[in-house]
């Protein structure tokens, strides 16, 4: 579908305004990359040229999400802060003021490249741009991809933001003033298309970390947040190494993002006398999901994890967590949700699906198919582009 194919020159449109589109601005605050950006890359790369002029606001002009959209028309932040907001720290009423000196440039900023809608991605962006959005007189879009009980979502997208947008309906605000009354879930975009050959993947992994044929390898793609539950993932680990006969290693594909905890995390794998192993952040990230027996999903309060669908279409069974979005997304039997907080019902859970073949050929198939319908990027560029529409009027 997809024709923007060139990054532009900055403070230059990939098309003029005569195209009879509209331009959408994607502002991004710090450099931490998530699965949000998968999901946002996931839509741009569907839009059509003559629908949409897209326009990405990198605060870090030569970072890794400029790299990461680089196909794409950029202009850097016209009022980058001193001190970027920290990823994973609460937004306080002292951040809030640090932003001030910067609305009105950027509110210029958006009026000056005319820019129609404001699609706010992640909660340090729509902080930092949900203000000079409103001042320029753009429609702003606020896309939830985080816990219903964020402070900018209760307190200032309601009034602020024009359509609110979740992935999940664990997502949805939880009031009905202003945008959040008509709040809208639309699901990640996929490429439901991948495929994986399983044994190859799995092959890789046992090669690289010199494993022994029947070791079975649990998976944990993210970053270490404290919702995630990294610490949790390894204790959960070591409970299945207690209960199987054969050898059991759990890799950390991902990133620290909180730094305390990501020290946490280094810790406790030196502490687990190789049941579990660093493995960095790689990608593209369902090939290596692909070579993994199981993927355990610790997380609390996640909206909709991209690695629970992934590893739905590349034929892992998920053991989750029963809480946030992951009943939404494993629902009528697409994985095994087990109690917050129960390592051990989670190891459990693990090791009676990994002795049923019969069983878990069942769940994946089911899963993989399941997630065709529901995931699909299609669906996903249909819905914001009748949301962009409506904006647009």
């Amino acid at each position: 579908m997809n024709s923007h194919n060139a990054k532009l020159a900055p403070g230059f449109g990939a098309r003029g305004a005569a195209s009879g589109g509209i331009t959408v601005c994607y502002p991004f605050a710090g450099d931490v990359m998530g699965g949000s950006h998968v999901s946002l890359l996931g839509l741009l790369e569907g839009l059509e040229e003559d629908d949409v002029r897209i326009l990405i606001v990198p605060e870090v002009p030569d970072g890794r999400l400029a790299e990461h959209y680089s196909q794409f028309e950029q202009i850097a932040d016209p009022a980058p802060p001193a001190k970027p907001f920290e990823a994973g720290e609460p937004f306080r009423v002292s951040h809030f003021l640090h932003t001030i000196p910067a609305i009105f440039k950027r509110a210029r900023f958006l009026k000056q490249h005319g820019v129609d809608i404001v699609h706010l991605n992640d909660g340090r962006s729509q902080a930092s741009w949900a203000l000079p959005a409103k001042i320029a007189g753009a429609k702003i879009l606020w896309h939830n991809r985080g816990n219903p009980n964020a402070r900018g979502l209760r307190v200032l997208a309601p009034h602020v933001a024009d359509q609110i947008v979740t992935v999940s309906s664990f997502a949805l605000p939880d009031g009905k003033s202003g945008a959040a009354g008509t709040a809208k879930v639309v699901h990640s975009p996929f490429d439901v298309s991948i495929t994986v050959d399983r044994g190859l993947a799995r092959q890789r992994i046992l090669d690289e970390l010199d494993l022994a044929a029947d070791t079975v390898i649990c998976g944990y793609f993210g970053t270490f947040i404290e919702r995630k539950k990294p610490l949790e993932f390894i204790e959960t680990v070591e409970a299945l190494a207690a209960i199987e006969s054969r050898p059991v290693v759990g890799l950390l594909f991902g990133e620290a993002v909180e730094p305390e905890l990501g020290r946490a995390v280094e810790e406790r794998v030196r502490a687990s006398e190789g049941k579990a192993v660093l493995m960095g952040y790689r990608s593209p990230g369902h090939e290596w999901l692909g070579g993994c027996d199981l993927l355990l999903v610790p997380a609390i309060h996640e909206p909709l994890g991209r690695t629970l669908v992934e590893a739905m279409l590349v034929g892992t069974p998920v053991v989750a967590t029963d809480s946030g979005g992951n009943p939404e997304a494993l629902r009528d039997g697409c994985g095994i949700l087990v109690p917050p907080g129960d390592r051990e019902a989670m190891a459990q859970a693990a090791r009676d699906i990994l002795a049923d073949d019969g069983k878990r050929t069942d769940m994946t198939d089911h899963a993989r198919q399941s997630a065709k319908e529901r995931f699909s990027q299609q669906r996903h560029v249909a819905a914001i582009l009748e949301i962009y529409a409506e904006l647009a009027q």
